[in-house]
């Protein structure tokens, strides 16, 4: 008997001896319970996946909406900032107005003021004048009497 028989023998007892011990049946069983590990493996990666695409829909629609709302922000604080600039310029406007008005009107009383004034000096220089000319040409009471009334004949006038 040569080797190849042996070896055949020894590996039908080999064998014999692996289906006693049922281990082909036992191999099935760690790799189906094997297999279903990896089956639940990936549900559950399946069902993280699912759960996680939904908060990823949900944030990126919580983020637009962000975004609506911060360009609506936007808008009304522009249309706001666009109304007080507005509501300043004329404010702004209305104040030069009333300033140049009451600058104008103090120019034109101190104008009057002072037109006032050079006609009561000029009334003065030339009552004083008149006094003078007249106390020359004239002697005595009618000189006095003439000048008297030519003054008062002249303020009645000014004023």
């Amino acid at each position: 008997m040569d080797a190849t028989f042996w070896a055949t023998v020894a590996l039908a007892i080999f064998v014999a001896g692996l289906v006693w011990l049922k281990l082909p049946g036992k191999i099935g069983a760690m790799l189906d319970d094997r297999a279903e590990r990896i089956r639940k493996e990936l549900d559950e990666a399946r069902r993280l996946r699912e759960e996680a695409q939904v908060l990823l829909a949900e944030y990126q629609r919580k983020r637009r909406e962000a975004e609506g709302e911060a360009e609506q922000i936007l808008a009304i604080a522009k249309a706001e900032a666009d109304r007080m600039t507005t509501e300043a310029n004329e404010a702004l406007a209305e104040m030069i107005t009333r300033r140049t008005a009451a600058a104008e009107a103090k120019i034109a009383q101190a104008e009057g003021h002072a037109v006032a004034e050079v006609r009561a000096r000029a009334a003065d220089v030339a009552i004083a004048a008149a006094r003078l000319i007249l106390s020359d040409k004239v002697k005595g009471d009618v000189a006095g009497r003439l000048v008297d009334d030519g003054i008062a004949t002249a303020r009645t006038r000014l004023n």
